[in-house]
């Protein structure tokens, strides 16, 4: 018979490391938040996110989306780190080597604790070499400026640089469908960076999601 103590791993069983109750730490006299392994934490209030992207606009004009997607790849760099440390502690399992169920369910809940809203990997395209993130709820589109296209560019960088590093290659992220202009879902290809740059033309030129899939992938 397998007794209780044959099925524990160094006498607990891991369960959702980034489970927000268990996860996000704060002392409210001090006006801390920190994680569970006692790293900082930095709340972004909603105005602070309109003042990064108004006073950009102001300063840099156009330039603004390349400053905020340059910006996304130095946070998703620092991301990346902080997020393969956390997991290989807890789980005592190096990220590679994770399975693929494990590894989305972790990003996921991460990405809800960190407040960026709910994130999912569409694969349809894996084959032809291109990788859809899905986010919904995002506080960057709900709070930048209202245009006529995409506004991510900070969440296009995230994830240009996560999965550049999760993956080893050199990716490129374009957003292709935007809550801001009254999308269901952020929508976001990621591919190598000669075969998805056409997309940026695409996205100008008001092309749907779909649309711009079904250019790419002809």
């Amino acid at each position: 018979m397998i007794s209780v103590a044959d099925l524990l791993t160094n006498n607990r069983i891991p369960g959702n490391y980034f489970a927000i109750d268990a996860y996000v730490r704060g002392d409210l006299e001090m006006g801390l938040l920190e994680n569970r392994r006692g790293d900082r934490l930095l709340a972004l209030p909603e105005t602070l996110i309109q003042a990064i992207f108004s006073g950009l606009q102001k300063e840099t004009g156009q330039a603004s989306s390349l400053v905020l997607f340059n910006c996304g790849r130095w946070w998703g760099r620092n991301f990346y780190t902080r997020f393969r440390e956390e997991l290989t502690d807890y789980y005592g399992t190096a990220l590679a080597d994770m399975a693929m169920s494990e590894f989305l369910n972790s990003l996921q809940s991460c990405w809800v604790a960190y407040g960026w809203g709910k994130i999912e990997l569409d694969q349809s395209y894996q084959q032809r070499g291109f990788l859809i993130v899905k986010i919904w709820g995002s506080p960057f589109a709900s709070q930048a400026p209202k245009g006529e296209l995409p506004v991510c560019f900070l969440e296009a960088g995230v994830l240009s640089s996560f999965f550049s590093q999760l993956t080893g290659r050199e990716l490129h992220c374009i957003q292709t469908a935007c809550e801001s202009l009254g999308a269901d879902c952020n929508q976001f290809v990621l591919g190598l960076t000669k075969r998805i740059q056409p997309a940026e033309i695409m996205v100008e030129n008001r092309l749907d999601h779909d649309s711009i899939m079904q250019k790419l992938c002809a």
